[in-house]
Parts: structure tokens; C-alpha cells; sequence
């Protein structure tokens, strides 16, 4: 058997040495390498990021200052800010299109896609994705959904309004609100082509990871980041075409005239003719995608934090097993807490008390994660750059977001929070910014192996951590507050209500805080553009690390490894690890890489 792969492995490297020519269309644009193809997923997700950023920052200066002239609201909005003033109508439309960029096409697309992308192949030892053909339709299909959701800003009579869950009857009505129209239509349009590119993604991981390790990598072995890649990816097949299937009913109210989810609409007293239809069906169907897809989003975060972490505090892992057994649990447990997001749709009460419990089950696995961080960190020998500073962000928001959740995963204390800024606090934390410290760890750590082997520049990660760190918790940590004191989310002013008015301060501070935020992810910008050009190279293993890609050259090259793909001996995690005179197991050098055969006495590690 050994021979034959041998010889297999040997004719595919023939085949990649004498590669065809490349043309610059064939490189960089309709690329199958897994390399470029993760690089494009990460500018694609950062650009829209950037979007999505922005307009955060425009409607919380409308929440500041309510009712405000601004010469940026005109030129931006336009029409939709006449004389420099925010129409209720687009503040929505921000609002919805906010949510849709930053929690599908950033923290979904963006971080697993790049990611899933970049590493599976390089750290299981192998040439590329089991199908490169599909994983730059994946791409493309990812492309052009943006670019729809992009479009649908420019339509006369704005983009979708109804929240990022667009709840029927604002998004089954096309003659609802403005927002109800033409850019709700694209919204649907722009989704649907998503998910197609997302569960295209998502088998292309499933069978690289199960069929395409290499000689001696069992799923033991495997990195704690290829683990949380290959289960967000089984999750992603499991939850996404139940959204499809949302958008598609909802596509058909809409155009074909059916009546999935309306029933006894009235406008302005006259009675429309749908019937029998249910808006908390569609309540059912999306939350059935929308809590796996929190952990669709986090469990890539916490990947790359397990991996950065370990590799960073010169230390195993601590727990491996039971990291693994905690995103199995998770991804289990993702599937049957949807109904904590319905509390008061009219639930059952005895369903509410079941949803309360499986939620609070999931609290246990994501416990174990917490405690497992701390203990890694616990007596390491700390190298506390910027990957290992937002590494350790991560925990800490993962920990104060998740302790909010306890709060609002039980159906009686819901109530009195439910749609207020009390949730928005809560899931930025704990999914949005959490998430997207584990996108900031990932591109720090492994830029020299995106970038030809050049490194960003340390200083301006620190102030970009700094800064970053104190506004996120600027931002969100009054909004619980104000959250409390009962003020309803998606509501473009409340000047309406004098019980809010001594709470308008504390919408500032939380706006000041949000605009120093963004200004800082300049500075990322700045240090991500400038690296690629003149960042200055390292080694061909910076950060002394065990897992394969750092195994291979600085250049890329089709198939990764120039020669045989190297065979695995160990886990992932041998740091610090010494023989019985206490002498390290390479003399010298406090790691030892999965290539290296394990010595004669020396015992495998995998707890």
C-alpha cells in the first residue's frame, strides 16, 4: 500500500512541477490553488467588512444625535438625508444590511472561507482541496452574492428594511414600506446565491478533511483549527438549506402570490386576500439556521485561538479531547435551541422551558472552552504578539458576551430584556466582536504564510489591539445598561419617550467609543496593504510552530510541498516537551513538529 501512494505522490508532484503557464486570469482571478483562493475570500469578506463598519458608524450618530443635520449623511445618503438629515426609512435599511454584511458575508464568509481555505489543506498534508473546480465556483458564486447586496443599495427606492432576520410581514409584502421592494427582492436573490456558495464550500471541506490527510494523520492528530473547520462545515450543511428554504417561500409570497407566511393582513382597512399563512413559521425556519450560524461564525474564531494559543504560550493544548468533544457537543446542541430567539412569538410555555434547557446546556461545552484558554495560558512562557493579544480578546468577550446569554437563554428573564439593546450588547460580544478578534488572530499569525513569508508590522498590531479592545467594550458594555433600562432596538430616535432622555449621554459615549473603533481599523489596513509590499520577510517557521504548513516553502507553489508530502508522527501540540533528564526532546529547541519520527523512549501525547 505504502509503495503505490509513494508512487501516486511522486506523480503528482511530477505533474505540478511541469505546471502549464499561468496566465495572470488563470493566477489571480479563476484560481483553483486553495492559497489564492483563501487570499480572495479575505479581501472580498475585509472590503465588505469595511462597508458594513461604516454603517454602524452612520446610524449610531443618528442614535446619538437624533434628528441632526450632518453634510456626511447627505453626501452619503442622498436622497435619503435631505438637507443632512437621516429619513427613518434608510436608518432601517442600514440597520438590516449591516447585520446581513457583517454576520454572512464577513464573519461567514470571510473567516471560514479563508480560513477553511487556507489551512485545511496545508495542515492535513495535502496538494489542494479534494475539488479546486468547486472551490472557486464556491468563490464566485460568494463574489457575486456580494456584489447583488451591494447593487441593492443603489435602488430607487431603497435596500431591504426589516432587520437582518427580515421577518414577514415587512419583507412578504413588497408594498409594506420602501424597503419592502426591489432591494428586498435582491436581498433574497443575493442569500440564496450565499448559501449555494456556502454548502459548496462546506462539502469541499468535509471530504478534503476525511479523505485527503496524510500517511500517519489520524483525526487524533489533527489540529484543534481543522477540527472547528470540519465541524462549522457539517453544521453549514445541516442549517444552511433551511434558510434557502425560507427565502424561497418568502420569494414566492412575495412575486407568486402564495401564502406561506401572511394571513389577515389589513392596510390602511382593506383586507388583502392572503390566508392561512404564518409569520412564526418563517420565525422557525430562520432561527433553525440562525443559532447553528452563531456557532458557524465562532467555531473558526475559537479554532484559530486553540492553535495561536498553544503555539504562543509554548505549551500543549490543555485538553485536547475535551476540546474536540466540546465542538462536537456544540455542534449538537447548536441544532436544538432555536426557539430561544422566539420566547415571546406566543411559545408554549413548557416548549420555552425545554429551549431554556438545552440552552443552558450549551453553556457546559462552551465552559470547557473558556477553562481549557485559561489553563493553557496558565505558567506559559508568553509571547504576547498581536496574534496571541487578540487571541486572548477572544476569551475574554467569548466569556462576558456568554454570560449575558445565561440571562437571555431563560424564557423568564427574556421577557423583560427581549428586543431591547440588552440582546444587540449580547451578541455583538459574544459572536461579532468575538469572532472577529479570531479573524484579526488568524490573519496576524499566519500572514507569512499567505504573503510569501512576510511579516506585518508588530507595533502598528499593538495599537490596532489596544485601541480595538477598549472601544469594543466602550461600545457594548454601556449598551447592556441601556438595554436595562428598557430602550427598544431598531428604533431610529427616542425622542418620543422623556423616560429616555437622560440615557442620550451614554448614546454618545457608546458612539465616540464606536468611531475610534473604526479609525483603528485603518491602522490594520494600512499594516495589512503595506506588508504584502514591504513587510519584512521572516523565517520559514516564525512563530516556531508544529503543524505542517510551516513545513512548506515560502513561495507558493502548486502542491505545497515541492517534494514527497511529509508523513506525521505525532500531534499538534508538543511544546516545551522533554525527556526523562528533563532535556528538550530536539536539543535546543522547546518544539517539535508532526514530521519529526518520535524517539526511541519517547511517549505520544494526545490528551
Amino acid at each position: 500500500m505504502s509503495a503505490v501512494t509513494a508512487h501516486v505522490d511522486d506523480h503528482t508532484h511530477d505533474d505540478h512541477g511541469h505546471h502549464h503557464k499561468e496566465t495572470f486570469v488563470t493566477k489571480y482571478i479563476f484560481s483553483q490553488d486553495h492559497k489564492m483562493i483563501a487570499k480572495q475570500y479575505l479581501i472580498t469578506g475585509l472590503i465588505m467588512g469595511f462597508i458594513g463598519i461604516a454603517m454602524s458608524l452612520l446610524f449610531r450618530m443618528q442614535l446619538a444625535w437624533p434628528g441632526e443635520s450632518f453634510p456626511i449623511f447627505e453626501a452619503v445618503l442622498g436622497k435619503w438625508a435631505p438637507d443632512g438629515v437621516m429619513s427613518a426609512d434608510i436608518y432601517l435599511a442600514l440597520v438590516t444590511i449591516h447585520g446581513t454584511i457583517m454576520v454572512f458575508f464577513v464573519l461567514t464568509a470571510g473567516l471560514s472561507g479563508t480560513f477553511s481555505n487556507l489551512l485545511i489543506p496545508l495542515q492535513i498534508g495535502a496538494r489542494d482541496m479534494a475539488s479546486g473546480f468547486l472551490n472557486m465556483v464556491s468563490y464566485w458564486l460568494f463574489f457575486l452574492s456580494s456584489l447583488i447586496m451591494i447593487i441593492s443599495l443603489f435602488v430607487e427606492a431603497g435596500p431591504a428594511a426589516a432587520g437582518w432576520t427580515i421577518y414577514p410581514p415587512l419583507s412578504a409584502l413588497p408594498m409594506a414600506q420602501p424597503g419592502s421592494g426591489m432591494g428586498m427582492t435582491l436581498w433574497l436573490v443575493s442569500m440564496a446565491i450565499f448559501i449555494a456558495s456556502s454548502l459548496l464550500g462546506s462539502l469541499n471541506y468535509i471530504v478534503t478533511v476525511i479523505n485527503l490527510r496524510t500517511k500517519g494523520m489520524s483525526m487524533t492528530r489533527l489540529p484543534l483549527t481543522i477540527w472547528a473547520f470540519f465541524v462549522t462545515a457539517i453544521i453549514g450543511v445541516i442549517s444552511f438549506p433551511v434558510l434557502l428554504s425560507a427565502a424561497l417561500l418568502l420569494i414566492m409570497d412575495r412575486s407568486f402570490g402564495t401564502s406561506f407566511f401572511l394571513s389577515d393582513i389589513f392596510i390602511q382597512g382593506e383586507v388583502l386576500h392572503y390566508q392561512g399563512g404564518s409569520p412564526v413559521l418563517y420565525e422557525h425556519l430562520f432561527w433553525f439556521l440562525g443559532h447553528p450560524e452563531v456557532y458557524i461564525v465562532l467555531l473558526p474564531a475559537l479554532g484559530i485561538t486553540s492553535e495561536v494559543m498553544s503555539t504562543n504560550a509554548r505549551k500543549p493544548i490543555f485538553g485536547y479531547r475535551a476540546m474536540v468533544a466540546s465542538i462536537l457537543a456544540i455542534a449538537f446542541l447548536s441544532t436544538i435551541v432555536w426557539g430561544h430567539h422566539m420566547f415571546i412569538s406566543g411559545m408554549n410555555p413548557f416548549l420555552g422551558s425545554v429551549f431554556t434547557f438545552t440552552t443552558l446546556l450549551i453553556a457546559i461545552p462552551s465552559a470547557v472552552k473558556a477553562f481549557n484558554y485559561i489553563t493553557t495560558l496558565w505558567k506559559g512562557n508568553l509571547q504576547l504578539n498581536p496574534a496571541m493579544l487578540f487571541s486572548i480578546g477572544l476569551v475574554s468577550t467569548f466569556i462576558t458576551g456568554g454570560l449575558t446569554g445565561i440571562i437571555l437563554g431563560d424564557s423568564t428573564l427574556d421577557i423583560n430584556v427581549h428586543d431591547t439593546y440588552f440582546v444587540v450588547a449580547h451578541f455583538h460580544l459574544v459572536m461579532g466582536i468575538s469572532a472577529l478578534y479570531g479573524l484579526f488572530a488568524g490573519v496576524y499569525h499566519w500572514f507569512p504564510k499567505m504573503f510569501q513569508g512576510r511579516m506585518m508590522n508588530k507595533n502598528l498590531g499593538y495599537v490596532h489591539f489596544w485601541v480595538t479592545a477598549i472601544c469594543a467594550y466602550g461600545v457594548f458594555f454601556p449598551m447592556h445598561f441601556v438595554g436595562m433600562a428598557g430602550v427598544p432596538r431598531r428604533y431610529y430616535q427616542n425622542t418620543a419617550f422623556p423616560m429616555f432622555d437622560d440615557l442620550t449621554d451614554v448614546q454618545v459615549l457608546m458612539t465616540v467609543f464606536a468611531i475610534i473603533a473604526g479609525a483603528a481599523q485603518l491602522v490594520f489596513v494600512y499594516n495589512f496593504i503595506s506588508s504584502i509590499f514591504y513587510g519584512k520577510k521572516g523565517a520559514q517557521n516564525p512563530w516556531k510552530s508544529n503543524t505542517l504548513e510551516w513545513t512548506t516553502p515560502q513561495e507558493h507553489i502548486h502542491g505545497n510541498w515541492p517534494g514527497a508530502i511529509p508523513e506525521v508522527h505525532r500531534w499538534a501540540y508538543d511544546y516545551s516537551k522533554v525527556d526523562e533528564n528533563g532535556e528538550y526532546i530536539i536539543p535546543g529547541q522547546d518544539f517539535v513538529p508532526q514530521n519529526i519520527p518520535l524517539q526511541d523512549d519517547e511517549e505520544e501525547l494526545n490528551h
